[in-house]
């Protein structure tokens, strides 16, 4: 790992998505989601729910409607949602190859989060895992109008960091997120497991 330390050093700034990259909330996300599906009967796929980690919850419920051919009302299904979620007396600790990158770089380079999940979630769970004096800046979906695969919040994360998009990197752990690094110009190290892969800019 000593090596990515290195690779690192050439960015202006590191941009860190937090579920399921900084914080290994995702079980607990598709638990709620999971609760949610029984109360308000629509089908529940665990690996279709994974794959849209980043996106805020009303969208998700958006896209239920469409996959599903539904009609959920977006602010009550994920009002539950978020209720569920924050009934889960555990709701993930930080992952550690993350981590270590963060602990290693901070004082070294500017460091943000570029999270989907809502201010009140973020803050909340920032603070329980002790992280909250490592970042600048945590940027979430109350912040921007356009969520991921849009570049929206990772661009103004680099603004709040008063660094260049193209000179940033970000680290996630969905195609979603990936794909908003890249349309924001930034190169993306996705998170798999207690490894990094690097995916640089198209």
């Amino acid at each position: 790992m000593s090596s990515i330390y290195k690779e690192l050093e050439k960015y202006q700034g590191l941009i860190f998505d937090m579920d399921g990259t900084l914080l290994d909330t995702m079980p607990a996300h598709l638990e709620a989601w999971g609760e949610t599906a029984k109360a308000f009967n629509f089908e529940f796929d665990q690996a279709w729910f994974h794959s849209l980690g980043g996106m805020p919850s009303p969208k998700i419920v958006m896209e239920i409607n469409k996959t599903q051919k539904l009609t959920l009302d977006p602010k009550t299904v994920s009002g539950f949602k978020m209720d569920c979620f924050r009934a889960i007396k555990d709701k993930g600790t930080p992952i550690k190859v993350t981590l270590d990158i963060v602990n290693a770089l901070h004082g070294k380079r500017p460091l943000a989060i570029g999270t989907g999940s809502q201010r009140i979630n973020a803050d909340a769970l920032v603070s329980a895992a002790g992280l909250e004096h490592l970042f600048e800046t945590v940027v979430t979906a109350n912040d921007v109008e356009r969520h991921k695969p849009n570049p929206d919040t990772f661009i103004l994360a680099a603004q709040n960091l008063n660094c260049e998009p193209a000179r940033c990197v970000v680290f996630e752990d969905t195609e979603l997120g990936k794909q908003a690094a890249h349309a924001a110009g930034m190169d993306c190290y996705m998170v798999e497991g207690e490894r990094v892969s690097f995916h640089p800019a198209p």
